[in-house]
């Protein structure tokens, strides 16, 4: 798996991640064995969170042996210093982990969750604590929203930001790009998510995938060219799907990389027509 730099802080990240949901119950032997196999195939990168349900639970033992060799990611959606202290605990302890490689501020959407993680007795004063303590080496954070990361960018010098980075996102939504650029200019590593969502669920009650709240691809043809397309952007790497078995699809992509041509991108743009993208970025 080819490993690029996260940012210029000297770490090199396989270009496709491992997301502790994938594991999210699975018994023993099956988380054991996903984490395994991710690491059999040269990955390096494992991004969780405690609103993944029970997989930090589930992802510590498993990773528990190779853990001085990767690169551990967790977040927070607390919001205040507090809160967000006491759950940065209770994730290291279910992580059996002394330390984060990165830990990021979960799911950041509105002006609200911006203004109170930046204010007075906001998450940002225990990230900084985190850092000073050692229990995390690095910051960042996950955005739903081009307006929330761009803030927050602006804010604060963090190390990189983790973002939907999706074709038809790009193609029919005109989202993600601000942001990337945003993120290069600034020297902060950008992670991405939903390389491999497809479209809106028309109910995301009703799901084709248990762990997908979106539509995922499940060609392969396209899965392909949809995650080629994402690690074709300036970016570290991608985060694949929780679904074991398309998680393992995107993981064959990584394994294969090689750049998409012009061709393939107007292939896409083709596709996207007939999509919903999961994001849209609003017009001014």
């Amino acid at each position: 798996m080819q490993k690029r730099p996260y940012g210029n802080t000297g770490e090199m990240l396989s270009i496709i991640g491992f997301g502790g949901i994938v594991v999210k119950d699975a018994d023993t032997d099956e988380s054991s064995r996903l984490v395994s196999e991710a690491i059999d195939r040269g990955i390096n990168y494992f991004d969780v969170a405690p609103r993944y349900g029970n997989a930090q639970e589930k992802l510590g033992p498993a990773l528990e042996p190779y853990r001085n060799d990767v690169f551990l990611a967790c977040k927070t959606r607390e919001r205040d210093a507090v809160n967000a202290e006491r759950e940065l605990h209770d994730s290291l302890k279910k992580l059996r982990t002394d330390h984060f490689d990165l830990y990021q501020m979960h799911s950041m959407t509105t002006d609200a969750d911006v203004d109170e993680v930046l204010g007075p007795g906001g998450a940002l004063e225990t990230f900084v604590k985190a850092r000073e303590q050692g229990l995390v080496r690095f910051l960042g954070f996950s955005a739903h929203s081009v307006e929330a990361a761009s803030r927050l960018l602006d804010a604060f010098e963090f190390n990189s930001v983790l973002f939907p980075l999706n074709w038809v996102n790009y193609f029919e939504g005109d989202f993600g790009p601000q942001v990337v650029d945003l993120a290069e200019q600034k020297g902060v590593a950008r992670l991405a998510l939903k390389a491999a969502a497809k479209a809106q669920l028309p109910d995301r009650n009703v799901r084709t995938h248990e762990k997908c709240w979106y539509e995922p691809i499940v060609d392969r043809d396209l899965m392909s060219l949809a995650v080629r397309f994402t690690l074709s952007q300036a970016i570290t790497a991608a985060v694949p799907p929780g679904d074991s078995d398309l998680w393992r699809m995107m993981a064959e992509v990584g394994e294969d990389f090689t750049p998409i041509t012009k061709d393939e991108i107007q292939t896409l743009k083709n596709e996207a027509k007939s999509n919903t993208p999961i994001f849209v970025h609003p017009v001014a």
